[in-house]
């Protein structure tokens, strides 16, 4: 799995936190009420990045470990949610969401914005439900979103984010034959003296066959699995591969 480098990290946590915003409450009204949200089950933000999305569940006064590869990830999500850590509600910590194990069980794993989409091979996506599956409560969610081959299919291009103080170039391409996509993203980050540092990620998304993905579900232990939007997540749907973005509601 990719672990984002330092500068990258910063920019994530400045431009990129409209996706948390969103799905975040859509998640947390889900979990409410559910009987383990109800019964305020902790929650597992696997693969957490800056924070964002786990701090509108500390804000809800749910416990919460968050999870990241990336130590500078890590290091913002501590940072953004420091009153939580302090009091001891919260824990960010450096970890391979193909492969973990906590000290604590969760009545909630989420995992949000193509996250799992970035391992690299079917194994390493069924390493991640086996761990999941070990870190769930009995009757415990887990809720994560994937990119389709139809949303990937629109990586192609190139797309340019002026600014004074951040400027990035993406490049864009979807391979059909090694179905994954690539994101070579190059930025140039002004610092306190007024210089620019230079900086390049080059992001890729695994495209899985949904199918695919509830079948290891189930291989993994987990009961009802069930695909859905994320405007209703407690409504399944059909055709999944028709949708850009798919969002797995599991039960342990």
């Amino acid at each position: 799995m990719q672990a984002y480098g330092r500068v990258f990290a910063k920019v994530y946590n400045l431009l990129w936190n409209d996706f948390a915003d969103h799905v975040a409450p859509l998640i947390h009204d889900f979990y409410a009420a559910t009987e383990p949200g109800q019964a305020h089950q902790p929650v597992l933000d696997l693969c957490c990045g800056t924070g964002r999305l786990s701090r509108y569940f500390l804000e809800r006064d749910f416990r919460l470990v968050g999870l990241d590869l990336s130590e500078h990830m890590v290091a913002h999500a501590r940072q953004n949610n420091l009153e939580f850590v302090v009091a001891q509600q919260a824990a960010f910590v450096q970890g391979d969401a193909a492969n973990f194990e906590v000290a604590e069980k969760f009545g909630l794993t989420v995992s949000t914005y193509d996250a799992l989409n970035h391992l690299p091979d079917a194994e390493s996506l069924q390493g991640c439900f086996q761990s999941v599956f070990a870190a769930l409560l009995e009757g415990g969610y887990f809720i994560f979103d994937l990119n389709t081959h139809v949303g990937l299919e629109h990586w192609n291009g190139i797309t340019v984010r002026p600014g004074a103080e951040i400027y990035l170039i993406n490049r864009g391409m979807y391979d059909e034959n090694t179905v994954r996509a690539w994101t070579k993203i190059t930025g140039f980050v002004r610092d306190e003296s007024g210089l620019y540092e230079r900086f390049e990620e080059t992001v890729y998304n695994t495209v899985f066959a949904m199918a695919d993905v509830r079948a290891w579900l189930r291989a993994a232990g987990f009961g009802e699995v069930y695909y859905a939007l994320e405007k209703d997540l407690s409504a399944p749907i059909e055709n999944p591969e028709a949708q850009k973005r798919v969002y797995f509601v599991a039960q342990k």
